[in-house]
Order: C-alpha cells, then structure tokens, then sequence
C-alpha cells in the first residue's frame, strides 16, 4: 500500500472527511483491521484565506510549496491538495517536489465523463466559480460545458462557505438557499452540479435534492484509494 499525502486544513472541517472516507474506503477493500497509510500536514487556513482574500497566490503557493516537501520528506508516495480552491496553484505545488500529484478536478471529470454528463453546473468559491483555472481544466480535458451561478448566488454561495461551513456551522436555511441556487442552474440546463468546494457536502446531500451530485471529496478520496491499493 502506497502512502497518501494530505496537504489539509483548508478547513480542516473537510480534512476530517478526507480522513475518514480514505480509510472507510482501505477498509472496505481489504477488511479487517486495514486502515489507509496517511501522511497530513493541516495548515493554519487563516494565513492561507488571508492570501486569497488579498490576491497573494504566489505566497500561498509558498505555503503548501513547504507542506508538499515536508510529506515528501515524510515518506509519502503522492500528494492530494484537499480543497478546490487552492488547485490555483497546483501546477506550483506539483513542480516542487518529485511524487505525483492527483489533482481534485481530474477526478471530478472522470466521474462526469463515466457518466455522460456534458453540462454541469458548479459550486464553490468565488475564486473557483469565477477565475478560469477549475472550469478551463474540466472544458479542456473532459470536454465539458461548466456553468456557474449569477453573481449574486456566486456571493451568497461564497460567504456561507466561509462563514458557516468552514466554522462547522450547519443552517438550514443556507442549505434552502444552495438548493435554490442549484435549482436554478438545472434551468439553465446543467445536467448535475458539482460540489467543486470541499465543505458543501457538509451541508447538501444527494437526498436534499433530484439533481446529481458530485462530491469532489468524495470523489479525490476515491482516486486517492485506487492509486494507493494500485
């Protein structure tokens, strides 16, 4: 079994899911005691959201630069960054150390294209929702028509994540608000919706809503599995 490396804590609310479905998935596979061999460095996510919020991405890229390293030197055979947001810089984070890593996106993608899905909606950050280094990969590399929520739904998508769910904070009346806005990409003829920021599945499950759902932590952590019992 290959030793996964986790770069987390951007929250670390989605770093405990990554935890738990990594291992729930070894021990699915091979039973009894088996658990995943993991190696997590868990930044301090107010430094990294502050270089978000102020356009630093060169010095976040620094930053997980450094946690790349210190997992390669720890003995891990691949990297995952656990966050869409922050695969900004995974080109950056990629070219400083010599394991591979397997970037969120690309098993997001897989997914959609297993099951045909040609349009689809997403969810996340503002950062991911508007800059082009999330949805340019997907259009790319899977062929796929990505669409994104209007301004306003992008805000209030944006501030829920930050200010609740990266808190542990569940509202139902947040989760009302994603279910509208997700409704309202399927009328623009989204054939699913990804999750595209680790947190939402925090709050939004597959049985709040007809539309399918793409968990890309439930999805990276499932690739994570498959390279590490390859």
């Amino acid at each position: 079994m290959k030793t996964i490396g986790l770069i987390g804590g951007m929250s670390w609310e989605s770093t405990v899911s990554y935890y738990q479905e990594i291992n729930r998935l070894v021990n699915s596979q091979l039973g009894g005691l088996h658990s995943a061999k993991i190696c997590l460095y868990s930044v301090d996510f107010a430094e990294i959201e502050a270089f978000q919020r102020s356009g630093e991405w060169d010095k976040a890229a620094d930053a997980l630069k450094h946690a790349a390293q210190s997992l390669e030197d720890a003995g891990a055979d691949f990297l995952l960054i656990c966050t869409n947001t922050m695969h900004k810089v995974a080109a950056q984070v990629a070219s400083a150390v010599a394991i591979p890593l397997l970037h969120i996106a690309d098993a997001t993608g897989v997914a959609l294209c297993e099951n045909a899905v040609k349009k689809v909606g997403l969810l996340g950050t503002q950062f991911t929702m508007e800059q082009a280094f999330y949805s340019e990969r997907l259009a790319q590399q899977f062929d796929l028509d990505v669409v994104v929520p209007n301004s306003d739904d992008r805000l209030v998508v944006h501030k829920i994540i930050y200010e609740e769910l990266c808190k542990g904070v569940i509202c139902e009346k947040s989760r009302d608000a994603y279910i509208d806005i997700i409704n309202k990409l399927k009328a623009q003829g989204a054939q699913a919706v990804i999750l595209g920021c680790t947190e939402i599945a925090l709050l939004v499950k597959q049985s709040d809503t007809d539309m399918p759902l793409y968990d890309t932590t439930a999805l990276h952590a499932a690739e994570a599995v498959k390279m590490a019992l390859e």
